[in-house]
């Protein structure tokens, strides 16, 4: 049977679980999508997989289409690269080094980072583990969830945008590759890597980088996210067209802890048809 026949739409392809800074376990993501007409999704945790087996077995239970993903850490210069790995190997040895080292980054910072605001706030390192399940990669958003908690700010977005802030005196930068590394260690994992939210407040990407990484084996763009903006949304239109690029749509579903609902955005069955058809690391877990 044709791989465009063997799954349902709508798809959503970036969903969070409470395995990076999501804050439901991965069977209750898959249910949330599902209540939300989402046929075929895919879970994608930062730099792990290790809700895989549970995302699956939930999406099948729910007659739904699973497809693996993370979202591996990049950065350049002062920004965050988020590059969408669908379908990789997890045990191929460079990707499961690079996303190991990469959360003992976000573990370390985030001690560096709890010990900073606990000299002016009533903030202790359990606080914030309170906030995690086991397992979980620990990061900002559950320090921001322990503020919260604390009623030291509001929500999330108060915390990121205040004392979080990566202006401020209690931020710390996170370890991460470069964007055409992160890309090619996808890659060498037999995955398929698509930038998230390419044209958010940040903007593009200079185009010499992203050449770079096309060279490198980018298959695409995330045009389809609530965070993008024009013109930088034009400019990929463009480059997706002109390079015959895949291009998805998504929710960024992240539980209580953003206001975005999965299918808000979704992809294409054909998309997610090359998607499938061209990664040789994983594949997806059919209902």
């Amino acid at each position: 049977m044709p791989t465009s026949q063997r799954f349902e739409g709508p798809s959503d392809l970036h969903l969070h679980s409470a395995h990076s800074d999501g804050t439901q376990p991965p069977a209750e993501v898959m249910a949330s999508a599902h209540r939300h007409g989402v046929r075929t999704a895919a879970l994608t945790d930062h730099d792990t997989t290790s809700g895989w087996a549970e995302a699956a077995e939930a999406a099948a239970s729910l007659a739904m289409t699973f497809i693996p993903g993370m979202e591996l850490s990049a950065r350049h210069e002062w920004r965050s690269v988020h590059v969408l790995a669908y379908l990789v190997d997890p045990d191929e040895p460079e990707l499961r080094a690079m996303t190991e080292r990469i959360r003992s980054s976000r573990l370390d910072r985030a001690r560096i980072m709890a010990d900073r605001i606990a000299r002016d706030y009533d903030l202790v390192w359990d606080d914030i583990l309170a906030q995690t399940t086991d397992g979980a990669t620990v990061g900002r958003p559950h320090i921001a969830d322990a503020l919260v908690a604390r009623g030291l700010v509001r929500d999330r977005a108060e915390a990121f945008s205040g004392i979080l802030s990566p202006g401020g005196d209690y931020y710390v930068a996170l370890y991460a590759p470069d964007p055409v590394t992160a890309v090619g260690l996808v890659v060498g994992a037999g995955g398929v890597p698509i930038i998230a939210h390419p044209a958010g407040r940040a903007g593009l990407l200079p185009a010499k980088l992203m050449t770079r990484m096309l060279d490198a084996g980018l298959a695409g763009f995330e045009l389809g996210h609530r965070e993008n903006r024009e013109p930088g949304l034009q400019t990929l239109r463009e480059l997706c067209r002109d390079r015959d690029l895949i291009v998805t749509g998504s929710s960024d579903y992240h539980g209580l802890g953003k206001p975005n609902q999965p299918g808000e955005h979704t992809t294409g069955d054909d998309m997610v048809a090359r998607i499938i058809g061209r990664a040789t690391g994983s594949a997806p877990v059919y209902p």
